[in-house]
């Protein structure tokens, strides 16, 4: 091949191969945010043994993935707040440590991953007195780093103001994590507005914890709108509705 010949091929790859690796990101989005929805879903809807497929699924095949075991871990964190077997649900936190360290292994710094993991620890410490002091110390220690890393990150605030709200021990502490669950709020209402995010999930589950945050502190008409917000972002959220009714029955 001569040489001008050469240069053009060079050229038009040049060319070509940027659009076929954007091409090829656009697909892998795609898929997690189809795989994202459905995780959303079982969860939304309380089915956890469908989050449990999903999550043994995502388990196997390709561990360097990171967002494979960034979704693995999702699934299995889902379980851990929908089951009521203790045996069960400890497993699944167990599962969604190991899943996220996956995640950091294959992409180092990834805070939604460190934050998920914290989240997991923080289930672990709830769920067995046994294994509390460690675990509890260990999310504390793993929420800092992942709000060191992205301290503006929509889902690190959230699940840092979920483990402040489910730990909070008096009124100080509950308002503390309410106005951390605000600002959740606040940064997934702006993600919103941007161009769509993978990992995107949040919004309706930060509504969902501030009502309960304000039904605690007797607030039923803040209560209200924060579960209306959580129904809009997702109508199929059943906790949102048992509480709605609650509000709503007096």
């Amino acid at each position: 091949m001569h040489v001008q010949n050469l240069r053009k091929l060079f050229t038009a790859l040049a060319v070509l191969l940027p659009s076929l690796a954007g091409a090829a990101d656009a697909s892998s989005e795609t898929t997690w945010l189809d795989m994202e929805g459905r995780i959303q879903y079982g969860y939304y809807t309380e089915d956890a043994r469908s989050l449990e497929t999903l999550a043994t699924q995502l388990s196997t095949g390709d561990t360097d993935d990171s967002f494979r075991s960034y979704y693995a871990a999702l699934a299995d964190y889902r379980v851990t707040l929908l089951t009521k077997d203790l045996s069960r649900a400890l497993t699944h936190a167990e599962r969604c440590v190991a899943a996220a360290n996956r995640a950091v292994e294959a992409k180092k710094q990834f805070a939604e991953a460190i934050a998920l993991e914290s989240a997991c620890l923080a289930r672990m410490a709830r769920l067995s007195p046994l294994r509390s002091p460690f675990a509890a110390s260990r999310s504390k220690s793993t929420i800092g780093k992942a709000l060191q890393l992205a301290p503006r990150n929509p889902r690190v605030l959230l699940l840092d103001a979920v483990n402040a709200y489910e730990g909070a021990a008096n009124g100080v502490e509950k308002d503390h994590a309410t106005g951390k669950l605000k600002r959740a709020v606040a940064a997934l209402e702006a993600e919103r507005q941007d161009v769509v995010h993978v990992p995107g999930w949040g919004l309706a589950e930060a509504y969902i914890y501030l009502g309960r945050a304000c039904l605690d502190r007797g607030d039923t008409v803040a209560a209200r709108d924060a579960l209306e917000h959580a129904l809009l972002a997702a109508p199929e959220f059943a906790e949102a509705r048992r509480l709605m009714t609650k509000i709503t029955s007096g």
